[in-house]
């Protein structure tokens, strides 16, 4: 043991110092492991991330965009959980009592609506007015499906505003699409 000058038993600054490196070593380490884990891809490739702060930085922006997306992730999920209860409830209502008259059910989505048409195999219906219609109130469909199931046809549209700033009204399209099926 070292004696120093004011008579104490040993000198504790190297063993501070020491301490301090190692700390200061870990946490170099761990910044370069949270830096190998963010995916290449969100790294610059213009040049080499040069300090600690900039790769801490950019893990903290990966982390929120990782969070951001979840969030979304979890919106288009309850979104899609509700349009199948929706189709459920639809295909249980159609199954339980016979089928007469269309069932048409349409769903603002935002940005985009989806159409549930159904009919049975005995309408003579023609789906080219509908997506007439849809275009005539500013929608572009961007899908269209049908499936046969027993004695029905179910028809699923999607459909998009052409000018998402000006949108869509729902309302409108519905009721001329009602008009449609009346007509049948």
């Amino acid at each position: 043991m070292k004696k120093n000058s004011c008579g104490g038993q040993s000198n504790s600054k190297p063993d501070r110092k020491a301490i301090e490196k190692k700390r200061r070593n870990d946490m170099k380490n761990l910044c370069f492991k949270l830096a190998s884990l963010i995916p290449h891809h969100n790294v610059k490739p213009s040049k080499e991330i040069a300090s600690q702060q900039d790769q801490l930085d950019l893990a903290a922006a990966y982390i929120k965009h990782l969070r951001e997306r979840i969030e979304k992730l979890k919106r288009l999920k309850e979104e899609a959980m509700r349009s199948m209860e929706a189709s459920s409830s639809m295909m249980e209502r159609t199954a339980s009592v016979g089928l007469t008259s269309p069932v048409l059910e349409l769903r603002d989505l935002g940005s985009s609506i989806e159409l549930v048409l159904i009919t049975g195999l005995n309408k003579n219906f023609m789906l080219y007015e509908v997506i007439s219609i849809f275009e005539q109130e500013g929608a572009e469909v961007v899908s269209a499906s049908f499936s046969t199931v027993g004695g029905k046809i179910f028809h699923t549209l999607h459909a998009q505003a052409k000018l998402s700033r000006v949108g869509v009204e729902t309302t409108r399209v519905c009721q001329r699409l009602q008009e449609l099926i009346k007509s049948y």
